[in-house]
C-alpha cells in the first residue's frame, strides 16, 4: 500500500482506478482536505486498504475485492506457474478477512473463486481475472443508475431528505445506491435540499457525502446525527435514504451506526424511509438481522477526533461500525431488480424469481 498522485482531479466516480497493472484507491481518509490516491500491487496490499478504510462503502469494498484477486493470481501465477490455483486461497482468505459486515466482499471474492475454477491450470489467469473484476465494477455503475431511477420515482416532491453515512461514487463503482437516488431524484426536480448526518466517529456524512453533493451543485446542509428527530420534528421531510452493507432475507438492514436511530425517528414523524443497495447486498442466507455479523473497531476512533483526544482520560468506548434495522420500519428496499414495499421475507425473495 503506497500512497501517491494521480494526474487528474480525484472526484467520486474515480475512486477505484485500474492504471498500467495496479490498483489505484482514492485515499477516502483524508478527503476532503487532500485527494490522492493509494496504490496497491497484491492482495495484501488491497485487503490493508480496505482493512483501514482508505475504500469502505459495501459495493466498493466488493470492487476493490475483485481487484485484489486478479493481483493475487497475477503473482502467483509468475512465482507458481501452472500451481497457481494451489496456493491462491490464503490471498482471498485475507481479503475475506479485512472486513467481516459487508456481503458484497464474500459475494465478490465468490464469484471470482467461481471464475479461478473455470480456467486451466497452466495458462496465465492474469487477463480473465483482470476483465472478471472489471466487469464486476461495471455492472455495479449500471445497477446504481437503474436503482438510482427506481428510487427517485417514489419520491414525490419537491421535498427534502436525509441521508446517512456515505452512499456515492465513493462507496460504490460509480453515480451511487442512495446518493444514487438523491443525484436521480435532484435531476427530475423531486428533491430541494440534502440533510447529510455528519456520521460519526468517521465523519463520512461531513467529509465524503457533502463533498461529492456540493460538487454535484446539489443543496447539502451537514447535521450532527443526534439533530435528525428535530429536523423531521420541523416538517418538510419528505424521506429518509440510506444505503446498505448486508441485507437479510427478511428486509432487515445493517449500515452505518445511527441508521436504526434514523428509522425509529423516521416511523415516529411519519417521514418515509428508503434503504438503496444491489441484490449482491441481500445475503439469503441468514434469516434475520440477528444473524448478522456486527463488526467493532478501536475504541480510539470514538475517544479521539483527528488524532486529538476528546474523551475523558480513562473512559473507555463502545465502537459498533453498523447497526441493525428491522424490515418492519423500512418502507422501501430499492435494488436493480426492482423495488421491494413494506419488505417481508416472500417479498425479498420474490426479487430473485423474476
Amino acid at each position: 500500500m503506497e500512497e501517491v498522485r494521480l494526474d487528474l482531479r480525484a472526484d467520486a466516480n474515480h475512486a477505484i482506478l485500474w492504471r498500467d497493472g495496479d490498483l489505484y484507491l482514492l485515499d477516502q481518509r483524508v478527503l476532503p482536505q487532500d485527494e490522492r490516491y493509494v496504490r496497491c500491487r497484491d492482495a495484501a496490499g488491497t485487503a490493508a486498504a480496505i482493512r483501514a478504510m482508505v475504500v469502505r462503502g459495501a459495493p466498493a469494498i466488493g470492487i476493490a475485492a475483485a481487484y485484489g484477486v486478479a493481483l493475487a493470481a497475477r503473482q502467483r501465477f509468475v512465482e507458481e506457474g501452472e500451481g497457481w490455483k494451489a496456493v491462491i486461497e490464503p490471498d482471498l482468505q485475507g481479503l475475506a478477512d479485512a472486513r467481516p459486515t459487508a456481503v458484497n466482499l464474500f459475494w465478490a471474492l465468490d464469484r471470482m473463486r467461481s471464475r479461478i475454477a473455470a480456467l486451466p491450470d497452466g495458462d496465465d489467469p492474469s487477463a480473465a481475472l483482470l476483465a472478471e473484476a472489471q466487469a464486476i465494477h461495471a455492472q455495479d455503475v449500471i445497477a446504481n443508475r437503474v436503482m438510482g431511477d427506481l428510487g427517485a420515482a417514489l419520491i414525490a416532491g419537491p421535498t427534502d431528505v436525509i441521508t446517512h453515512c456515505n452512499t456515492g461514487g465513493l462507496a460504490t463503482g460509480g453515480h451511487g445506491t442512495a446518493l444514487g437516488v438523491i443525484r436521480s431524484a435532484w435531476a427530475e426536480g423531486r428533491i430541494a435540499r440534502v440533510y447529510a448526518d455528519e456520521t460519526r466517529p468517521w465523519l463520512q456524512g461531513a467529509r465524503l457525502t457533502a463533498w461529492e453533493l456540493e460538487r454535484d451543485g446539489i443543496p447539502v446542509s451537514l447535521m450532527v446525527d443526534g439533530a435528525a428527530a428535530a429536523r423531521m420534528a420541523r416538517g418538510g421531510i419528505g424521506w429518509a435514504i440510506v444505503g446498505a452493507d448486508r441485507i437479510a432475507a427478511n428486509g432487515d438492514t445493517a449500515n452505518k451506526i445511527g441508521t436504526y436511530g434514523l428509522a425509529v425517528a423516521a416511523r415516529h414523524h411519519g417521514v418515509k424511509f428508503m434503504v438503496a443497495a444491489p441484490t449482491a447486498t441481500i445475503d439469503r442466507a441468514i434469516a434475520s438481522g440477528a444473524e448478522i455479523p456486527i463488526e467493532e473497531r478501536d475504541p480510539g476512533e470514538v475517544l479521539l477526533c483527528a488524532g486529538r483526544q476528546v474523551g475523558a482520560a480513562g473512559v473507555g468506548a463502545w465502537n459498533p461500525v453498523f447497526d441493525v434495522t428491522p424490515a418492519a420500519l423500512i418502507d422501501a428496499i430499492v435494488t436493480e431488480r426492482g423495488v421491494v414495499l413494506n419488505p417481508t421475507a416472500e417479498r425479498v425473495a420474490a426479487l430473485f424469481d423474476a
